[in-house]
């Protein structure tokens, strides 16, 4: 599949995805990108980022390819049971584990992280370094998703803050993982 075939839908994450994050810099980039704009970025509700998502995917024209960020993983696996049809993959970076989510003053019910595999083909990208997972979590997450894990090093929590701000690494990955679907 090429990226013109498909519309790609950004999920961010807590906080949104500024200018500088490399899914804001790969949504300007890829033509058929856009963004899944929460209600509320800064006080996530996890039944309303899961409908937006839901209603993102069904109005979309195109097979749909998700590329998440942190909680927006999370999201997208509470979602993936109603997107199941039309999503023809999913690109996931750097989910937190469920210990850093009830660590963070957000809604809880995001810490209740399905385990079920996905019904859509997975990458899972992961850093050795990441304060909000460690790698081992996600690993967990990897095979119960049945996900293909990517180890992407020393590279934090692969954001703008950790220097990935274009992430040509992630692009290529992500070019790679659109080539098998």
């Amino acid at each position: 599949m090429r990226a013109s075939e498909a519309e790609i839908l950004i999920v961010p994450g807590l906080s949104d995805s500024g200018p500088e994050h490399w899914q804001s810099r790969w949504q300007a980039k890829l033509s058929t990108a856009r963004r899944v704009v929460q209600e509320n970025f800064e006080r996530p509700r996890l039944e309303a980022w899961r409908r937006r998502i839901v209603a993102e995917v069904e109005a979309s024209e195109k097979p749909v390819v998700l590329v998440a960020h942190s909680l927006g993983v999370i999201a997208v696996a509470h979602a993936a049971a109603e997107i199941k049809g039309k999503v023809r993959g999913a690109f996931l970076v750097a989910p937190p584990s469920p210990r850093a989510i009830a660590e963070m003053a957000i809604d809880a019910e995001f810490g209740a992280v399905p385990m079920a595999p996905l019904p859509f083909p997975a990458v899972l990208v992961a850093s050795r370094d990441d304060s909000y997972a460690q790698y081992g979590e996600v690993e967990e997450l990897a095979r119960s998703w049945r996900a293909r894990l990517v180890d992407a090093g020393i590279a934090g929590h692969i954001n703008a803050e950790s220097g990935h701000g274009p992430w040509p690494e992630g692009l290529l990955h992500f070019a790679k993982f659109l080539s098998t679907l």
